[in-house]
């Protein structure tokens, strides 16, 4: 099982939905960077369940614990492993489900490949499983804005068919995100996407979303072509979170419907460098970063467990009636804003400190 992401700064995650305890351990962080665990709870805090409406009911405090690689509130460049307990599991909500597989979830190809799995909760396919990228992304965030000062915000942008306006890239704040249950920073579109989420859960079903992100200030140079290119190595930390459909970088598909006249980012100079005037390229060209904002957009399936009644069909194949219980978000995007975060953090900054190795290298 693949459960680490990158090269030199590199995370490890631990833990299945139901186990005593989820978390991770990041290897490679400079020493001396500044680091507590309310750096990484206040993050922690976006993710969690219950905490809102819109969420599954589950009541987890997500309080983290590091437990090496930190004194005296800075880091001593040594692995820093990190945990958060498991408190309000009920693993017998799911013993039904130990001959039924779950259209949707994973329960079918994980007993494929493995020949066994987690019953409870769906173990690593769960996205109990992000709780470590996010504690990993705020330490990566940590990293970047002291060696670049690098700002990351992610947003709700769209709930089903609830569309937001495009936002101003440059200036959105995490503190205008979080003003709504929904972390869309357009509040009459906020409104529209928490009625019909509300209404969703009180039929039982789901829905779907987008995540839209910036990364501002990311110097140019970064990335690995040609199989490490920034936008690829991206594309699969955003497509590695669960529930995960759909990844578009820059003009992504509308760039399709422009001609090359219209697309091109022209260049201009700049104190230090070259700027472009504009951007479609979305702060990427040739797979290295160019030092204009990255943007992108991260595209969620509906939750699959639902309330609602559906045909299925047993592990022998027998026809049967699933009705799932439990607790489960109708919509995962309000609480996916901070591991999209997470994860560009973890890629950016990995980048970074493989830049900076390369260019001691040469000097």
């Amino acid at each position: 099982m693949s459960s680490h992401l990158g090269k030199v700064l590199h995370l490890t995650s631990f833990g299945e939905s139901h186990g005593k305890s989820v978390g991770g351990v990041l290897d490679g962080c400079p020493p001396d960077v500044s680091l507590t665990e309310a750096d990484i709870q206040s993050q922690l805090n976006r993710r969690r369940p219950g905490q809102s409406s819109l969420t599954t009911d589950r009541e987890e405090a997500d309080m983290v614990t590091i437990v090496s690689g930190v004194e005296d509130g800075l880091t001593l460049g040594t692995p820093i492993a990190f945990y958060v307990a498991n408190r309000d599991q009920i693993p017998g909500d799911y013993e039904r489900f130990r001959t039924i597989p779950r259209p949707s979830h994973a329960d079918y190809t994980y007993q494929v490949k493995y020949g066994t799995r987690s019953i409870s909760g769906g173990g690593r396919s769960s996205a109990r499983e992000t709780i470590a990228r996010v504690a990993g992304g705020a330490i990566a965030e940590k990293i970047l804005m002291e060696q670049a000062g690098v700002e990351i915000v992610a947003w709700v942008s769209a709930v089903g068919d609830i569309q937001a306006p495009d936002m101003d890239m440059q200036h959105i704040s995490r503190g205008e995100v979080d003003q709504n249950l929904v972390r869309c920073p357009h509040a009459e579109t906020a409104e529209k996407m928490i009625r019909h989420i509300q209404s969703l859960k009180e039929k039982r079903d789901s829905i779907g979303g987008i995540v839209n992100c910036v990364c501002r200030q990311v110097p140019a140079g970064l990335g690995e072509p040609v199989f490490g290119k920034m936008e690829a190595i991206l594309a699969q930390a955003m497509l590695s979170i669960p529930a995960t459909k759909g990844f578009e970088i820059g003009s992504g598909f509308s760039g399709t419907r422009m001609q090359g006249s219209e697309h091109n980012d022209p260049f201009m100079a700049a104190e230090k460098g070259l700027r472009t005037k504009t951007n479609f390229s979305g702060g990427i060209q040739g797979g290295i970063t160019n030092g204009e904002m990255i943007y992108f957009r991260v595209a969620f399936k509906p939750p699959a467990t639902i309330g609602l009644a559906q045909k299925t069909v047993d592990f022998e194949g027998v026809e049967t009636i699933l009705e799932a219980s439990g607790r489960h978000d109708p919509c995962v995007v309000p609480r996916a804003v901070p591991i999209v975060e997470g994860m560009a953090a973890l890629v950016i900054a990995d980048m970074l400190l493989l830049q900076k190795t390369r260019e001691q290298g040469l000097s």
